[in-house]
């Protein structure tokens, strides 16, 4: 059971930080979306996994943005939740949504082809 707890974990976090950023005032932050976060079974570690729309200059500021407020965010999740440790989080570029999009293209332009 381990595992259902950890997903609990892992959901309760991204609630957290999903709504502490969309609190942050920074305007470094642009459009991001909190895709998943990943906590070590010791709950020492959290790994949140972000989207954001935008260029890569726009996703590095946002990332920027957010690692220099982590401690704000920490802060939200520790009075928040009831844990006996409160994570270190870090920020990760979650590329699954380009790479989504990037295949569908490529199912498309095969499917053209067979068409000929």
């Amino acid at each position: 059971m381990a595992g259902a707890r950890m997903r609990r974990v892992d959901e309760a976090m991204r609630e957290i930080v999903a709504a502490t950023v969309a609190e942050l005032a920074d305007p470094r932050l642009g459009f991001v979306t909190v895709t998943g976060v990943e906590t070590s079974p010791d709950l020492r570690t959290a790994k949140v996994f972000v989207s954001v729309l935008g260029d890569l200059t726009e996703r590095d500021a946002t990332l920027d943005a957010l690692r220099s407020s982590h401690g704000v965010i920490q802060s939200r999740i520790a009075a928040e939740t009831r844990m006996k440790r409160t994570p270190t989080l870090t920020f990760h570029y979650d590329d699954t949504i380009e790479k989504g999009v990037r295949i569908s293209r490529l199912l498309d332009e095969g499917g053209e082809d067979a068409e000929r």
